[in-house]
């Protein structure tokens, strides 16, 4: 009878765990909304964005991420402390549903911006109460499945979220996107919490602090226990790269696709979808292959991941037939999910157990702050080279504002120029500070 109880346990920890990866995926519906929605001109219309200012078209993006990062970094601590995981995510779910639903109303670009930094802040601690629902179920020698299965909702949020917001877009108007995600994170995300995240009973509500002051020490304690990680400049700077790649080449797809390799509206949503199904399986061969390599030699998955990154967009940029870019962005993404799942693992391999949690929360936090602006950072490039080449006929134009897409997700190679320079200096420092270890103990 114990045995039952115990093996239904089991099983029912499982269902959370499929609950976080609907939940991330839909997440990622609402962030890349913004990004097939900025090829209608109903809608730039609406906010006051000219089709030709790319800049605020890409701080759109950037705007969420600022908001993600900062309450990534500092208002997760207070969720687990205050409300404990399973209260979090629907009160979360509830804000960015609401805030989701809600954005159609705002007629200026500022009011949209302030309810993107919104919706960043209410899904900024999704990630790290996932992780404390896993970390509370699953052994330290059992979470890589749940750990794994959890971030591919990722992957699957940016692969649905392409299509159905580009059918949305062309079967309604553009409205309809915002009200159809807003109600679905309601309706489906909270029964979904409500039945099946359950913390067990030493979790469930954790030890509340007393006051303001006490709160904010354990914000203090998240950063002091960060600083006793080995390498930490060196991860936080390759995870800031490696996030870049991610919102850059995501917001900016559908867009490329559309203007700068003449795809449909219906073409772009499922050429769209490619790369991050090729993402999907990535993140599963990436996690495979750090057991099958050792966490010593990860820093190669970095390298030869990142050097498959920017060789396939530098490919992407240069093929002329529009198919065959669409199928080296796939092979980018492919490669970009390789080295994802490395950054957890290198978090935990160079910290110590017991700061593991805080490590990851700073790298994650300040990776989501820098790569934010990614997004702007590109549809500057963009703008300026479309304008720099940009001449009076129609024809001429089109292919200006082709040129400016191809140096805009140029950009995109450095950030993978960045990820293996990076790679190569953790396996440099960790190999000096294995010969260093070895050396002592012969001494000793």
């Amino acid at each position: 009878m114990q045995s039952n109880s115990i093996s239904s346990s089991k099983n029912f920890r499982w269902y959370g765990v499929i609950t976080l990866f609907v939940i991330v995926a839909i997440s990622y519906v609402d962030r890349i909304n913004i990004a097939v929605l900025i090829t209608d001109a109903a809608f730039l219309n609406h906010v006051g964005i000219a089709a030709t200012d790319r800049v605020s078209q890409g701080f759109l993006a950037t705007a969420f991420m600022l908001g993600y990062g900062v309450s990534a970094f500092v208002l997760t601590p207070f969720c687990s402390a205050l409300f404990g995981v399973r209260r979090s995510l629907v009160y979360g779910l509830i804000l960015w549903g609401v805030v989701t639903w809600a954005s159609p109303m705002f007629h200026s670009y500022g009011m949209l911006l302030a309810s993107r930094i919104l919706l960043g802040v209410s899904e900024g601690p999704l990630f790290s109460l996932a992780s404390a629902y896993i970390k509370a179920h699953f052994r330290s020698d059992e979470n890589g499945k749940p750990n794994a299965f959890v971030n591919m909702g990722t992957g699957l949020g940016l692969a649905i979220g392409y299509p159905l917001v580009g059918y949305l877009l062309t079967q309604f108007a553009w409205d309809t996107s915002f009200h159809v995600l807003g109600v679905l994170n309601i309706v489906l995300g909270i029964p979904l919490v409500l039945a099946f995240v359950r913390m067990p009973p030493v979790h469930a509500d954790g030890v509340k602090p007393s006051s303001f002051g006490e709160a904010m020490a354990r914000v203090g304690g998240i950063v002091k226990g960060a600083l006793h990680t080995r390498h930490l400049f060196l991860i936080t700077l390759l995870t800031s790269a490696a996030l870049a790649y991610l919102w850059g080449s995501s917001n900016w797809l559908p867009t490329y696709l559309r203007e700068a390799r003449g795809f449909s509206m219906r073409e772009m949503g499922w050429l769209a979808s490619l790369p991050q199904y090729a993402t999907v399986l990535a993140v599963f061969v990436g996690g495979v292959l750090i057991d099958k390599v050792g966490r010593e030699r990860v820093p190669f998955i970095f390298m030869g991941a990142s050097a498959g990154v920017a060789l396939s967009v530098l490919m992407a940029i240069n093929a002329r037939d529009p198919y065959a870019a669409a199928c080296c962005l796939v092979a980018a993404n492919f490669f970009w999910g390789l080295q994802s799942p490395a950054i957890p693992s290198t978090v935990q391999y160079c910290s110590r157990p017991e700061h593991t949690a805080s490590a990851f929360g700073v790298t994650n936090g300040a990776g989501s702050l820098v790569a934010g602006f990614m997004p702007a950072l590109m549809g500057g490039v963009i703008g300026a080279v479309s304008h720099v080449s940009g001449t009076a006929s129609t024809a001429a134009a089109s292919a200006a504002s082709a040129s400016g897409f191809f140096a805009g997700f140029a950009l995109l190679i450095g950030t993978q120029v960045v990820v293996f320079a990076c790679g190569l200096l953790l396996w440099l420092r960790d190999r000096t500070h294995g010969a260093a270890a070895v050396s002592g103990s012969q001494l000793s």
